[in-house]
Order: structure tokens, then sequence, then C-alpha cells
């Protein structure tokens, strides 16, 4: 399998998780000229941003880690590309969440990161 291809099966366990955890998808794989936001999502009534990070094993560290600072900040400037498109305020309410897939472990890590920082 290729990275799309691996990439594309992951994001498929996550969106199975994030729909039994009560989010509703809005979007996936938005793009624009600052970067890619996986999963586009509705739950308790926010807003929801979320990145899928996929790891074999921690050999090479947890998923949650490879969302860095530089990654942070390219999703939350897509984000508000995304905000601005489909008319919401910045304010309006939302959060930045990381799906961390490693082996056949899905966690889904709410507020993984701010969106001020």
């Amino acid at each position: 399998m290729n990275r799309r291809e691996t990439g594309a099966r992951y994001e498929e366990e996550a969106v199975r998780a994030l729909y039994a955890r009560g989010y509703r998808i809005l979007e996936r794989n938005f793009r624009c000229r600052f970067g890619e936001i996986d999963i586009i999502a509705r739950h308790g009534g926010l807003l929801v941003f979320i990145e899928v990070k996929y790891r074999r094993d921690a050999g090479s560290g947890f998923p949650e880690e490879a969302v860095d600072r530089r990654k942070q900040a390219a999703i939350r400037r897509t984000a508000e590309v995304y905000m601005h498109r489909h008319g919401y305020d910045w304010w309006a309410g939302c959060r930045f969440d990381v799906v961390a897939v490693m082996g056949d472990e899905v966690r889904i890590i709410e507020d993984a990161f701010w969106a001020d920082a």
C-alpha cells in the first residue's frame, strides 16, 4: 500500500470512531494554499478540525507527536480559511482534535491544541 492508500484507510477508521462518539462529519480533506485538514465535523455544538495520524508502533514516536507547532499553525490557518468561506466567525466556537491511530488502537484526543496559540 502506498502512503495515500494507507492514509485513506486510517482516515476511514478515524471516521468510524468519530461517528461512534457522536461526531457529525461535514467535510473531508479540505485543502487550501495553507494546507489540508483531514476531517471537519460538528461535536457538542462546536466546529471541530481533526488531524488523523497513524503509526505502526511507537518506534518512531506516538502519532499525536507528529502534530508539532508547525503543523498546528498550518491547520489553524487552514481552519480560518474554511470558516471564512463557510460564513463562520472565528469566535463562534471551534476546537482542534487529533485522532491517533497506532496498530489497532484508535484514540480521539479532544482539544489537542489551542486555536489561539
